[in-house]
């Protein structure tokens, strides 16, 4: 009879080595990864019944990246997760709909080990989980996340101080929202050439005109990045957490690249107002 396949996937030496030497003795075929791209390798390249991981990992992505990614890739295999906090709120029911048990990392081998056979006996518990990218829940949260920005920035005395109506003062965000989605869905790589955007030329030379200063620009746009992230802070239940450091790093960046094409129209039309008439 083959034996059952463990990818067994954390960075502490000594918890890799002990534990993999008990689950092979007990007559598991285990495979071991110290990083996220190593266990998204063996994935990608092998068929497991089993991931045991840990949660926290170093470098990009952790235990959930792992998690989702063998969750496509091997839908009828056990997911447990090591976790020496499992009693997290949102960030734990998020793990929930997705793995099969969260195990306290500290817990006695031998109990690991019975807590293996025993979920092994029960099968994969996760309900089908409906999983979007994070452009379809920025696009499909547009409304909710520019209410928040709304919100927020009429917290802010330096920016209210110039008097706009709402449409003035939110009307650029859905172009911007849309220019992100966009972005997302390009695959455009991290810090390449930006995708040029008309609307936040026009947006810069608008707030030129309607009296803003640059630090209330700059506010702004820090302000949207908050909300955004927030948004996805609030889906993290449909979040593919595969692809979400890219994403959140690709929203950043969108961002930046949209304030700095505001910025320079910005200063063109200060410099236009300069000029002697």
């Amino acid at each position: 009879m083959e034996a059952t396949r463990i990818l067994l996937v954390d960075d502490e030496e000594i918890i890799v080595s002990m534990l993999g030497e008990l689950l092979t003795a007990d007559g598991f075929a285990v495979t071991t990864a110290a990083t996220v791209p190593e266990a998204l390798k063996h994935i990608s390249s092998n068929s497991y019944d089993v991931l045991l991981s840990d949660l926290h990992m170093p470098g990009a992505g952790d235990g959930l990246t792992v998690v989702s990614a063998m969750r496509h890739a091997n839908p009828k295999a056990v997911t447990m997760l090591f976790s020496a906090f499992p009693e997290m709120d949102a960030a734990a029911r998020a793990i929930l709909l997705q793995t099969d048990q969260i195990l306290i990392k500290l817990m006695d081998l031998n109990a690991l080990l019975e807590a293996i056979k025993q979920r092994l006996a029960v099968g994969t518990i996760a309900a089908p989980r409906v999983v979007e990218t994070v452009a379809t829940i920025l696009e499909r949260c547009s409304p909710q996340t520019i209410a928040e920005w709304f919100r927020r920035i009429q917290t802010d005395k330096k920016v209210m101080a110039v008097s706009l109506t709402y449409e003035q003062r939110t009307g650029h965000l859905p172009q911007v929202i849309r220019d992100l989605v966009a972005r997302l869905e390009s695959g455009k790589p991290i810090g390449s050439k930006e995708l040029v955007s008309p609307a936040a030329a026009e947006h810069g030379i608008n707030r030129r005109r309607q009296g803003y200063t640059a630090a209330m620009m700059v506010e702004e746009s820090r302000m949207l990045q908050v909300c955004i992230f927030d948004t996805l802070q609030n889906n993290l239940a449909t979040i593919n957490y595969s692809v979400v450091l890219i994403g959140v790093m690709t929203i950043a960046d969108e961002i930046d690249s949209q304030l700095s094409q505001a910025m320079d129209s910005y200063i063109a039309e200060s410099v236009s107002d300069a000029l002697p008439a």
